[in-house]
């Protein structure tokens, strides 16, 4: 029974050696040299890669308006450009076909970007955005069927906050497909308001009164010139056309004072403001 068994066991000992190369010391320090040269590889490639990356964000923050956003970002692009070279080459060291990884590679990328394109699009928005800068943020504008002040620029998309308090997503292609107008563009802005007042009104009399009461606001820059001129003979009214230059933040608050103060002092020296009446014989007749 002893003899059998260890017949056996000679059997399978035989078997099982059979399948182990004679030269298995050579071939385990082979792959052991193979993949210490692999390890050694990726590390070292890694670290040129982080200075390699770092060299090319600080030459482009000396960039004159290079945005913070789009250097990040395109230090991402070649950190993981350069990551997958790495990787390739180490695979390939240990012995990896790395062929059939650059064709799944670009089999991917090109997947990838059918299924991205209107991301993409939005991408190449955000870097024209950041580079041209027809907006900033702190900026009130109307883009992309919105109007309020951007608060963020992103790669992808921008950020309006709008009057009322609301936040609303804007895809940049969405903003360089149309109009932009943006009103904190130049540090001054002029003030248009249409002043009618009736015919029996004396004209030079309402022309000095808001000559006076353009002057005496603070906060508009007289040295820019102003305008106080009849502009239009309509159906009930002699319209005046009256303008202001103001710096751009002030724009609002001049507007609304000067409107308020043309009606105080209108009524003070008894010059009428013409509006629509109903016809009251009319009604009489009904």
């Amino acid at each position: 029974m002893e003899k059998e068994l260890e017949k056996n066991i000679d059997g399978i000992t035989k078997s099982i050696t059979s399948y182990i190369p004679d030269n298995i010391v050579e071939i385990i320090s082979s792959y052991t040299f193979s993949l210490l040269m692999a390890l050694l590889i990726f590390v070292i490639g890694k670290w040129a890669v982080n200075k390699i990356v770092g060299l090319f964000g600080k030459v482009l923050r000396k960039v004159k308006g290079m945005d913070e956003t789009l250097i990040k970002f395109l230090e991402n692009i070649v950190y993981y450009a350069l990551m997958i070279v790495v990787l390739l080459t180490s695979l390939g060291k240990l012995g990896v076909e790395t062929t059939s990884f650059l064709a799944i590679l670009g089999a991917a990328g090109l997947a990838i970007g059918l299924a991205l394109k209107d991301s993409l699009g939005n991408f190449a928005s955000g870097v024209m955005i950041i580079l041209f800068k027809p907006l900033k943020v702190g900026d009130f504008v109307t883009a992309g069927g919105v109007t309020g002040t951007v608060s963020e620029v992103g790669i992808f998309n921008s950020v309006f906050i709008t009057g009322d308090n609301q936040k609303i997503i804007v895809p940049n292609g969405s903003i360089t497909s149309g109009t932009i107008t943006n009103v904190n563009a130049f540090d001054t802005r002029r003030v248009d308001l249409i002043v009618g007042i009736g015919y029996g009104d004396d004209i030079k009399k309402a022309k000095d009164v808001l000559n006076s009461i353009i002057t005496s606001n603070e906060k508009v820059l007289v040295e820019k010139g102003i305008t106080v001129a009849v502009s239009e003979l309509a159906d009930s009214s002699v319209n005046f056309v009256v303008r202001a230059w103001v710096k751009t933040p002030d724009y609002w608050d001049v507007k609304f004072a000067l409107t308020e103060s043309i009606k105080i002092t209108f009524d003070k020296e008894g010059i009428s403001i013409p509006y629509p009446q109903q016809d009251v014989h009319h009604y009489n007749k009904i």
